[in-house]
C-alpha cells in the first residue's frame, strides 16, 4: 500500500465511522483513531510521510471554519468568562505543571523543552470535543463552553509552544520579548481575520453564484491562516476571526440555495477532514513503537505521569473556576451560560481530550538547534505527547458516553422546544405583518388574503406543531391532518415528476445539463 492508497482508506474510514459510531454510541473521531492504530500495526501499511509543517495549515483551517459555522459570536460573548478561564488561564497552568513534572522525571530535559511539551499537550482538541459533545445530547451551555475552549485554547498553546521552541533552538529567552510576541500575534491575527472577513463578504456579492460562493468559503480559511502566519500572527485566531465575521455579516436570509448547499458541503468537508486527522493520530503509533524500542517501561512511566498531571490539573482547575464563575454570575444582571451542577463539571473535566493540534506540534519539533546539536530529548517528548493523546482521546472518548449516562447529564429538551415554538410564533407573525404591508399597497382579493393567512399559519406550524396552542385557532387538528394529507399528495406528485425527468435523461437527444437544471428546480420545490 502506498501513501495515496492509505489516504483513500482513511477517507473511506471517515465515512464508515459515522454510521458505525452512531450504532455503537461512540464518537466517530475515537473510532478513526482506533482504526489508525490498527493500520499502524499492519505490516503492509507504510509509515506516514507528511511534512510536520504542513499538518496544522492543512487540517486546522477547514476544521476550525466548520466548527465556527455551528456557533455564533453571541455564544462566545455569553461564555467569555468560562472560556477565558479554560482557553487561556488553564492552558498556562497546565503548561507550567507539565513542565515542572517533566523536567523532574526526565533526566537532562531542559526547562524550555519541558515547557514545549507542556504547551503541546495542554490544549484539548476542538474537533474531538465538538464531535463527542454533539452526539451525547449535552446541555447547550456545556457544548458552547467546550466549543469555545477548544477553538481558542490552540491560540494560547501554539504561541507558548513557539516561544519555548525558539528558546531551545536559540539558547536564549526573554520574558518581555515573549509577552510582546504574544500580544503582537493576537493583534495581527485579529486584523488579518477582520480584513479577510470583510473582503470575502464583499467578494461573495460579486460572485453571486452559490457554487462560487461556497468555493470561496473553502479558500478563505486557508488564506487567513497562511497570511497571518506569514505576518507572524496566530493563524488559528485569524481563521476564527474570519469565520465569525462571515457567519455574522455574510448571511443573506433569502439566499436559500447557497445556505442549503453550504451546509451540505461543509458537513462533507468536516466529516472527511476530521476522519483523516484522527486516523493520522492512530497511524503515529509507528513512530511511538520505534522510539520505545527497548525502553517501554521507562517511557510508559513518564507518559503515565504526564497523563496524570494533565487530567488532575484540569479537574483541580475546573472545581474552583466553576465556583468562582457562579459567584460572579450571581452578582450580574445578565444571563451567562455556566455549568450548574457538579455533574456537569465532571463531564467538562472528562471531555478534555487531546488531538490534532498536539500531534502536529509534537511532530513539528525541530531535529536540531542553531548550533547544530540535536534537539534535546526530542524522541522522548514525542512519545510522551503521543501517550497523552492516546490516553485522553481513546480512554476518555470511549468512556465519556458511559459517564454522561451514569451522571444523567442531558440537555433541557423542554427549554429547547419552548424556544423552537417561540421562533415559530415569531416567524408566523413576521409573515402576517408582511402580508398586511402588501395589502396596503396592493389590492388583493379576499380569497387570496385568506389563503395567504393560512400559509402564514402553516409557516409556524411546520416549524413547531405546538405553536397552535398559542395561536388559539379552532379546528387546528382538522387543518393539521388536512395539511399533512396535502403535503403527502404533493410529495408523491413531485416524486412522479422527478422520476419522469430522470427517465428523460437517458433518452436520445436529451441534454443532461437541462435535465439536471429542471431536476434541481423540482428538488428545491420539494423542500418548501
Amino acid at each position: 500500500m502506498d501513501q495515496l492508497a492509505l489516504l483513500f482508506v482513511l477517507l473511506l474510514g471517515a465515512l464508515v465511522s459515522v454510521p458505525v459510531g452512531d450504532r455503537l454510541g461512540l464518537p466517530a473521531p475515537v473510532l478513526m483513531t482506533l482504526f489508525g492504530i490498527v493500520l499502524a500495526v499492519a505490516d503492509f501499511v507504510p509509515n506516514v510521510n507528511i511534512p510536520p509543517e504542513l499538518i496544522l495549515p492543512g487540517l486546522l483551517p477547514p476544521l476550525l471554519y466548520a466548527a465556527v459555522r455551528r456557533t455564533s459570536w453571541r455564544q462566545f460573548t455569553a461564555n467569555k468568562r468560562p472560556i477565558f478561564l479554560l482557553a487561556v488561564a488553564l492552558v498556562f497552568v497546565t503548561t507550567v505543571c507539565v513542565a515542572v513534572v517533566a523536567s523532574a522525571i526526565v533526566p537532562g530535559l531542559p526547562i524550555a523543552a519541558a515547557v514545549a511539551l507542556g504547551a503541546l499537550v495542554a490544549p484539548p482538541d476542538p474537533v474531538a470535543a465538538t464531535a463527542v459533545a454533539g452526539q451525547l445530547g449535552l446541555p447547550r451551555r456545556l457544548v458552547s463552553i467546550l466549543e469555545g475552549e477548544g477553538l481558542f485554547n490552540d491560540v494560547t498553546a501554539i504561541v507558548l509552544y513557539h516561544v519555548a521552541i525558539a528558546a531551545v533552538v536559540s539558547g536564549t529567552f526573554s520574558p518581555w520579548r515573549a509577552g510582546l510576541d504574544f500580544l503582537l500575534s493576537a493583534v495581527v491575527a485579529v486584523a488579518v481575520g477582520l480584513v479577510l472577513g470583510w473582503g470575502a463578504n464583499k467578494l461573495m456579492d460579486v460572485l453571486g453564484d452559490a457554487t462560487l460562493q461556497i468555493g470561496l468559503t473553502l479558500l478563505v480559511p486557508y488564506v487567513s491562516y497562511v497570511l497571518a502566519e506569514e505576518l507572524h500572527g496566530s493563524g488559528v485566531l485569524a481563521v476564527l476571526t474570519t469565520a465569525l465575521f462571515i457567519a455574522e455579516y455574510a448571511t443573506d436570509a433569502d439566499d436559500v440555495m447557497t445556505r442549503l448547499a453550504g451546509y451540505t458541503f461543509w458537513d462533507i468537508v468536516d466529516t472527511l477532514v476530521t476522519g483523516v486527522a484522527f486516523g493520522l493520530i492512530g497511524l503515529e503509533l509507528h513512530n511511538a513503537i520505534r522510539t520505545a524500542s527497548g525502553r517501554w517501561g521507562e517511557l510508559l512511566g513518564w507518559a503515565a505521569a504526564i497523563v496524570g498531571v494533565v487530567v488532575v490539573v484540569r479537574l483541580m482547575w475546573l472545581l474552583p473556576a466553576t465556583w468562582l464563575t457562579k459567584r460572579l454570575h450571581a452578582r450580574r444582571d445578565y444571563d451567562e451560560e455556566i455549568p450548574t451542577s457538579w455533574r456537569e463539571t465532571v463531564v467538562m473535566w472528562w471531555s478534555g481530550m487531546r488531538g490534532v493540534a498536539s500531534v502536529a506540534l509534537a511532530l513539528a519539533i525541530p531535529l536540531k538547534t542553531d548550533d547544530g546539536s540535536a534537539f534535546p530529548d526530542r524522541d522522548e517528548i514525542v512519545f510522551i505527547a503521543f501517550g497523552v493523546i492516546m490516553a485522553t482521546l481513546v480512554l476518555q472518548g470511549l468512556t465519556l458516553p458511559w459517564l454522561v449516562k451514569r451522571l444523567g447529564v442531558r440537555a433541557d429538551t423542554d427549554q429547547e422546544k419552548e424556544f423552537e415554538k417561540e421562533l415559530a410564533v415569531r416567524a408566523a407573525k413576521a409573515a402576517r405583518r408582511r402580508l398586511k404591508e402588501i395589502e396596503q399597497v396592493e389590492d388583493l382579493p379576499e380569497e387570496v388574503t385568506e389563503q395567504m393567512l393560512r400559509r402564514a399559519f402553516e409557516i409556524g406550524f411546520r416549524i413547531s406543531p405546538e405553536v397552535v396552542e398559542d395561536e388559539r385557532r379552532e379546528g387546528h387538528d382538522k387543518r393539521a391532518k388536512r395539511l399533512k394529507r396535502l403535503r403527502r399528495i404533493q410529495q408523491e406528485m413531485l416524486s412522479a415528476a422527478r422520476h419522469e425527468v430522470l427517465a428523460a435523461r437517458s433518452e436520445p437527444g436529451a441534454d443532461p445539463e437541462i435535465v439536471d437544471r429542471v431536476l434541481r428546480h423540482l428538488d428545491v420545490r420539494s423542500l418548501r
